[in-house]
């Protein structure tokens, strides 16, 4: 896998009875690079998990000559012919040469990463963010409530958008509905914590949801081989 980013992907169940969150990775032969997936399950029982699995994995192996958008609808196909209610957020990052492609539905989030700060490049589908935007009072639970889902979205309803440079971040909700922007950028400063450090930290300073988070590191700092920590999902 040499020419690949050096990438690190970690999760935590916290005190959800199970973790329905899933992440995916996938290089086609002839692709510019690694296509990546975070899917978070709605909800927390065995379905959500398996949505995320689902979701993930059917995205991270679309063509990248199809684009991002086009892998959200291939894994709103797979939850379809899964059958079942068991739904899913996602974000999805597809690369082309010098940067990342993201689509993304729900709150999954990515970021940006510049080697001291990370930038959102995604805004979440949910109620509070629909408020915000109006600039409307809203009640604290609105930001968990989703207006887009990889079941449920309409094609149009998938957003878009891409970066060029720098690292990339992809995290659920789980991670930066409790860390602040300052905290992540923090963590990603330090080489030895990285994603495996915000997880963690979610988790140790109150977070009650699964945390997962996927951090590909900037091409300054490449090396010859993919690092991974594999984490448990819901069965």
């Amino acid at each position: 896998m040499t020419g690949y980013p050096r990438w690190h992907t970690a999760s935590e169940q916290g005190p959800r009875e199970r973790n329905a969150d899933a992440v995916s990775a996938y290089a086609a032969a002839g692709a510019p690079g690694i296509t990546f997936a975070l899917a978070d399950g709605v909800g927390s029982d065995p379905s959500a998990g398996r949505a995320a699995r689902v979701a993930a994995s059917a995205a991270a192996r679309t063509p990248v000559s199809e684009g991002p958008a086009a892998a959200v609808r291939t894994a709103q196909q797979a939850l379809r012919e899964l059958g079942g209610t068991g739904d899913a957020v996602l974000v999805v990052a597809m690369p082309f040469p010098g940067g990342y492609r993201i689509a993304w539905v729900g709150d999954a989030r990515a970021y940006s990463w510049n080697g001291s700060m990370v930038r959102k490049l995604t805004e979440d589908h949910t109620m509070a963010e629909y408020f915000r935007a109006r600039r409307q009072p809203y009640p604290p639970r609105m930001e968990h409530v989703v207006t887009t889902s990889v079941r449920t979205t309409r094609p149009h309803e998938i957003g878009t958008t891409e970066v060029v440079g720098g690292g990339l971040l992809l995290t659920s909700d789980g991670v930066h509905k409790v860390l602040t922007p300052a905290t992540i950028d923090e963590i990603l400063a330090d080489p030895a914590r990285g994603a495996s450090g915000l997880v963690a930290t979610a988790i140790a300073v109150g977070g009650r949801d699964n945390a997962t988070a996927l951090f590909v590191e900037p091409p300054e700092v490449d090396v010859a081989a993919v690092v991974t920590e594999p984490f448990p999902t819901a069965a």
